[in-house]
C-alpha cells in the first residue's frame, strides 16, 4: 500500500502544479492556445500523471474505481504519441474539469489511509501494553 500512496502524492503534485500553470497563464482556453509554454506544461503533467497511475497496483485500482484509471492513462498515450498534435480542447477539459475531481479522490483517498495507519497504530499499541502488562 505504501507505494500506492507514495504515487498518490506525486499524482496530486502533478494537479497542483497544473493549478499554478493555469493561475500563471490565465484561466481560458484561449490562453492555452496561444502560449506554447502553458500547452507543454499542462500536457507534460497529464503524461506524468497517466504514467503514475499506470504503476497504482491493480488491486489498488479495483478497490478506488471511482475514477477511470485507464482513461488516465489513454490521455497520457495520446500526449506521448500524438507529437503535440491533439486536441487542445480535449487538453482543457482534462485539465479544467477532470484534474480538480482526481485531486479532490486522491486526497480522499490519502485521508482515509491516514484514518486507518492511526487505527492500526492504536491497536499496535493497545498490543504492546497487554503484553507487557502480562495480559
Amino acid at each position: 500500500m505504501r507505494k500506492n500512496v507514495d504515487l498518490l502524492c506525486h499524482i496530486i503534485q502533478y494537479c497542483d502544479e497544473i493549478d499554478e500553470a493555469v493561475a500563471h497563464f490565465g484561466d481560458n482556453i484561449e490562453a492555452l492556445q496561444s502560449c506554447s509554454p502553458y500547452k507543454n506544461a499542462t500536457a507534460m503533467c497529464v503524461f506524468q500523471i497517466g504514467e503514475l497511475s499506470a504503476h497504482l497496483s491493480d488491486d489498488f485500482k479495483a478497490a478506488n474505481n471511482a475514477i477511470p484509471w485507464k482513461q488516465i492513462r489513454g490521455m497520457r498515450n495520446i500526449v506521448a504519441h500524438n507529437y503535440g498534435d491533439f486536441s487542445l480542447k480535449q487538453l482543457w477539459n482534462t485539465i479544467t474539469e477532470d484534474i480538480p475531481m482526481l485531486r479532490a479522490y486522491c486526497e480522499s483517498i490519502l485521508r482515509r489511509h491516514a484514518v486507518l495507519d492511526q487505527e492500526t497504530a492504536s491497536e499496535r499499541e493497545e498490543e504492546r501494553t497487554k503484553t507487557e502488562d502480562g495480559i
